[in-house]
């Protein structure tokens, strides 16, 4: 078998559709993250040295600093990837797929975003808002002493919605589309955003090609994850399909961010809330468009019917993949 089949449909289908079932049912093993780290660290290492060596000089000099480190970054993570992809067709069809599938199940976040967001919620009832707080800290940047009961809540539904995008559906697209390189090349340009991509004098030049590319590569998978959360609205008790779909079209194009306000519109019309909104991080207070027009006073059971409508959408997502795949095996 050439490996190059691996990195092209239908193939790289069926490696997404067994990541996604490894992923969900097993995470990524706290045992192997102690012993081996993570991609996501190896690849953050890698940044932060590229990071050390490039981000210097004048704001001219740190763009083409920056855009030096993306190109290299990338180089490797392909490198690695396809080196990668070689070594397991060397153990034929079947198992070169299954080996492939074992190391894209580590890209996508399905399970650990479940747990971290339903902590917010557990911590909420059994620890009142202090609790829910330093739960809410794990997962969202924004200052939590500033938030009182209702913002944790839409704090925690709004990175959930968000993250489904870009730590699940986004992975799982480019995985999709080119196996486990698509899903790697990704994972860096994601990891570099989430590293260097902010407006700060330190990060602004340097983090310009780094940010503009994760907004492409976003761009997709943010407008898939709505359609999910619509139809899987539909397929839910006590959420709104067409609350959904109004949000999206009246709201996700009034957010800052060019990707993020479709899951978050599509999440907050679906549950009748209102998320996003003004925010403060740090000590920096942000100015932000609201997603959705019901209520602002989110609560713990909120946070539990944003899951069930999360996990719904994390099975169709499934159910396409694999659907997906036997269609295109049935075509060819």
């Amino acid at each position: 078998m050439s490996w190059i089949a691996l990195t092209h449909p239908p193939d790289t289908l069926g490696i997404l559709a067994l990541a996604l079932l490894i992923e969900a049912v097993a995470g990524y093993p706290e045992r192997l993250y102690r012993a081996l780290g993570h991609p996501v660290t190896w690849i953050g290492r890698l940044i932060a040295a590229l990071e050390r060596g490039l981000n210097r000089g004048a704001p001219a000099a740190r763009r083409l600093g920056g855009v030096l480190a993306l190109v290299l970054l990338l180089t490797v993570t392909t490198a690695v990837a396809l080196a990668l992809t070689a070594i397991a067709a060397l153990a034929g069809y079947g198992a070169g797929l299954i080996v492939l599938a074992l190391l894209a199940a580590s890209l996508p976040a399905q399970r650990s975003l479940f747990v971290h967001v339903r902590r917010v919620s557990a911590a909420l009832r059994t620890e009142g808002l202090a609790g829910g707080r330093t739960a809410v800290s794990m997962i969202v940047g924004r200052n939590p002493d500033s938030l009182d009961e209702a913002a944790v809540c839409r704090a925690a539904i709004e990175s959930l919605a968000e993250n489904f995008s870009d730590g699940i559906v986004a992975p799982a697209f480019w995985i999709g589309a080119g196996g486990l390189t698509g899903g790697a090349l990704y994972k860096a340009i994601n990891t570099a955003d989430s590293m260097i991509g902010h407006r700060t004098p330190r990060y602004e030049a340097f983090g310009w090609a780094s940010a503009r590319l994760d907004d492409l590569v976003n761009l997709p998978a943010s407008r898939l994850t709505a359609l999910l959360l619509v139809v899987s609205a539909a397929l839910s008790r006590n959420v709104s399909a067409k609350g959904a779909w109004r949000a999206i079209r009246r709201d996700a194009g009034q957010h800052r961010s060019p990707n993020a306000g479709w899951p978050e519109a599509a999440m907050a019309g679906a549950l009748g809330l209102r998320l996003a909104g003004p925010r403060i991080y740090g000590a920096t207070r942000v100015e932000d468009a609201w997603m959705g027009d019901g209520r602002a006073e989110a609560n713990a059971d909120d946070i539990v019917r944003a899951l069930k409508l999360y996990r719904t959408a994390c099975a169709l997502q499934f159910t396409i993949v694999v659907a997906a795949t036997g269609i295109w095996l049935y075509v060819l």
